[in-house]
């Protein structure tokens, strides 16, 4: 019974970002309700599917420690970008060729680690999330198009879930504030009921159970850009997935070696691949799940195969994932700008330490967000470039990326005489500076550095 309830727990706590990902996406790229509920119980299923997976330890796959895996955010901008452009089909090719490729460059994805440091993967990062607040601002409007955009009444319900959201995160600690956004879900769509404009429709024609089918919404086509964005968005999923790794391996005392990671980042690779059979999504690490695991103390895989046997479960329960259809655009959008500005605040939380480090990191930054975002905006840019050209540069998360990474590539990746003559400076300084035990002369040296 004790394994039940602390499983439970952990299927609320990521529950909330199970459901937004499939409703965003959803919505965003036209799906009708009846497909976006199939969407929620297919993600919801793979969730669990991909949590047994990374659980489990066998020679070739899954790491073996307590980790949920579910839909990583940063994969939605990205995915709404290539629906709209290419389709559907393009989304789910893109998903099953970026886990092919993550499963078989498992193995060397450690030394393309070096590409992908903290100021390439936080810049990566802050781009997606910024790009997706226009996502969450729409939605609070009442979602683009929508008849009744900016009515006072979708103003005042959005904004009133974000608050309540807010608030709860403030005065709470612990679980309940683990799960302050499905609360501020459930809340702001129960107000919106007494509102009268929520519609039960689909809950009502929903089957109660249903049998999953591979390529349900779409026959996966494979274009290069959507290939190649989706393995970028993969690549700094695992950057953050390792960290997410080695936190757990000193919460359960394990130590994790290559061949542990090289197995983990196989089983992040596979899940992506089955999950674009079944139309669904590419998955990573939940790290609020740590965050509870931390909290109660549990450490137990059996614990975490219980949470995937009751996602599973839910995913062959249609009504269960068109109660999550009914939550009205507003109500997601205040949700939304909370989860996608936790996504810029991860950026800015992995920028922080290596900007103050180096006025070169803070010009990577300053570029690589600043053309990424300016694309974004103003999409038509490079419009007199060759189409095959236009492919790179018309997205503002692509050449975002591309410049952090070229920029990193020549200031901290390519020898320099100025660094290679400061490091010189610094390390005569500092002998001169103990042979004359003078510590004013090592911390100057060390200042100029």
């Amino acid at each position: 019974m004790k394994t039940t309830v602390l499983g439970f727990q952990h299927l609320l706590a990521m529950y909330a970002g199970a459901v937004l990902v499939p409703l965003i996406v959803g919505n965003a790229i036209g799906l009708s309700p009846t497909q976006l509920t199939y969407l929620v119980s297919i993600d919801i299923l793979m969730c669990g599917v991909a949590t047994i997976l990374q659980i489990t330890r066998n020679k070739y796959f899954g790491i073996g420690l307590p980790v949920v895996l579910g839909c990583t955010f940063t994969a939605v901008g990205p995915m709404i970008l290539i629906g709209n452009e290419y389709g559907i089909s393009a989304i789910y090719g893109a998903v099953i060729a970026s886990g092919a490729i993550i499963f078989f460059i498992s193995k060397f994805f450690g030394s393309l680690v070096r590409f992908f440091p903290p100021i390439v993967t936080g810049s990566v990062v802050t781009i997606i999330g910024i790009t997706l607040i226009p996502v969450a601002i729409n939605n609070m409007g009442g979602g683009q198009g929508a008849e009744d955009f900016g009515s006072i009444t979708n103003v005042a319900l959005s904004f009133g879930t974000l608050l309540f959201i807010v608030l709860l995160y403030r005065f709470s600690t612990g679980f309940l504030q683990s799960i302050a956004i499905l609360l501020g879900l459930v809340v702001g769509t129960v107000v919106a009921v007494f509102l009268g404009i929520v519609d039960f429709s689909n809950v009502q024609d929903a089957s109660y159970v249903h049998m999953v089918a591979p390529f349900y919404l779409a026959t996966p086509t494979f274009h290069f850009l959507p290939i190649a964005i989706m393995t970028l968005v993969a690549m700094v999923s695992l950057v953050e997935s390792t960290g997410v790794y080695f936190a757990l391996g000193d919460i359960c005392d394990e130590n994790i070696d290559q061949s542990k990671l090289e197995k983990g980042y196989r089983a992040e690779g596979l899940a992506s691949v089955i999950g674009g059979i079944f139309n669904a999504f590419p998955y990573t690490t939940f790290s609020q799940n740590v965050g509870l695991m931390q909290l109660s103390g549990v450490k137990s895989r059996k614990v975490i195969f219980v949470t995937a046997i009751m996602l599973i479960s839910l995913g062959f329960l249609p009504k269960v994932a068109a109660l999550a259809t009914i939550i009205p655009n507003a109500v997601l959008g205040g949700a939304m700008v909370a989860m996608f500005g936790m996504v810029v605040s991860q950026g800015i939380k992995m920028l922080s330490p290596v900007i103050s480090k180096s006025e070169d990191n803070a010009m990577i930054v300053a570029c690589s967000i600043g053309i990424g975002l300016g694309v974004s905006v103003v999409p038509n840019l490079f419009s007199s470039l060759p189409e095959t050209v236009q492919i790179l540069t018309s997205n503002g998360i692509v050449l975002g990326s591309i410049t952090a990474i070229f920029l990193n590539i020549i200031f901290n990746m390519i020898p320099s005489k100025k660094k290679q003559t400061a490091i010189v400076t610094v390390e005569a300084t500092t002998t001169v500076g103990k042979s004359q035990n003078d510590p004013v002369l090592v911390r100057a040296s060390a200042e100029s550095k």
